[in-house]
């Protein structure tokens, strides 16, 4: 049984005749203890704070049974890993490695907690937005007009959280038809005389961290960490 977000790619499954249905990964309709094994691919790497990212996980091993594995992939901060480029480094179309910054017209974390490993034109941001924040108290709410780094497809990553630009897919559409619609990582050959364009968040993760989130819980066992083509996976077991 298969579930995702995009009721369009549900829709694929079921043209397929794969058993999917819409939900969220914060809250899946499923019998706790039901399952034996759980994949989650390419999912929590799309939660914006650790506590969700951490509640997603929860919510996987809950439909485990005792005894049940769960194997889970997100996204890498490491793209060249022991002097080994990803795949998604290697297909790089010739794309300068430069990072640009959109409003995200809402309250964010303070720059310093989004971006760690920030470039140094990001850090004296961060470093003013901070100071700026003191001199308003202690209780200072987030400054307003934060900013994600847009990423550029094909290069190395320079912060852990960022926006990807997707370009829509969308076919011609006749009276009383849908328009199936996908979404391609900018740069990429299928994108390039599409629009429009979506920025999907995403939070990259540093080597060990989402081995660490999941021995937090205590229901769980690690049984095997590893990096795999520019992604951290992990499998655990239910205890």
């Amino acid at each position: 049984v298969g579930c995702d977000r995009s009721k369009n790619l549900v829709d694929i499954c079921g043209e397929k005749n794969f058993q999917a249905f819409v939900c969220d990964a914060l809250s899946v309709p499923i019998r706790s203890g039901s399952c034996d094994a759980c994949i989650s691919i390419a999912v929590i790497h799309h939660f914006s704070t650790a506590e969700r990212r951490l509640a997603t996980i929860r919510e996987l091993v809950r439909l485990l049974r005792p005894g049940g594995t769960a194997l889970i992939y997100v996204w890498a901060m490491e793209q060249e890993y022991k002097n080994q480029k990803s795949k998604y480094l290697k297909e790089k179309n010739g794309s300068k490695d430069t990072v640009e910054e959109i409003n995200t017209g809402m309250a964010q974390r303070p720059l310093s907690d989004q971006m760690p490993d920030s470039s140094s034109q990001d850090s004296a941001c961060s470093d003013r937005l901070l100071h700026d924040s003191k001199d308003e108290g202690c209780d200072a709410k987030p400054v307003a007009d934060s900013r994600l780094p847009v990423h550029t497809n094909r290069t190395s990553f320079h912060s852990q959280d960022l926006l990807v630009p997707w370009h829509l897919k969308g076919g011609t559409k006749k009276k009383g038809e849908s328009v199936d619609t996908v979404l391609f990582p900018a740069g990429s050959k299928e994108s390039q005389e599409l629009s429009p364009v979506f920025h999907r968040y995403y939070h990259v993760f540093c080597e060990g961290e989402l081995e660490a989130a999941c021995r937090s819980l205590d229901c769980v066992r690690v049984q095997k960490s590893y990096y795999d083509q520019g992604n951290w996976c992990v499998v655990l077991e239910k205890l």
